[in-house]
């Protein structure tokens, strides 16, 4: 299954010159616990880096450093994993796992941002595969003591 069939579109981004108050404001009034960090391209929006909750929290905040002070920019990592949208489901999870990332931005063969895949997400939609494999199983059984009565 292409990664592209089951990440959410609906992604909160932030340029770079956001200040960090402001993220973690858009972070609460979306109730998520990222932004994509985006730079414009020639009309096309370009991911180059992910600020998280936890980033604001160890960055900022446990570092003792005054928020208003700092811009999204200055807290993202140095560099974004992304993966195309027709990439499958298990590279992206091997991806994931490699660079150490529970969130990758998802992009179009240009590059451009179409969407983000995250390990709570995959967890959701592999929890519920599982749930499907155990009814089957439940199911096959009833109908083979069923047949032999």
């Amino acid at each position: 299954m292409p990664v592209g069939e089951i990440c959410n579109r609906e992604v909160v981004i932030a340029e770079k010159s956001l200040p960090v108050t402001e993220a973690a404001q858009l972070m609460r009034t979306h109730h998520v616990g990222d932004l994509v960090v985006i730079e414009k391209n020639g009309g096309r929006t370009q991911p180059v880096g992910i600020v998280t909750d936890r980033d604001i929290v160890v960055e900022v905040v446990a570092a003792g450093v005054n928020p208003e002070s700092l811009k999204v920019g200055d807290i993202m990592g140095p560099e974004v994993a992304t993966v195309r949208e027709s990439e499958g489901l298990f590279e992206a999870l091997r991806y994931m796992r490699d660079k150490g990332v529970r969130r990758m931005p998802v992009v179009d063969p240009d590059g451009g941002l179409v969407g983000i895949l995250t390990l709570d997400d995959l967890l959701s939609l592999l929890a519920e595969e599982m749930m499907e494999l155990a009814r089957l199983v439940s199911h096959e059984r009833q109908r083979e003591a069923s047949a032999r009565r």
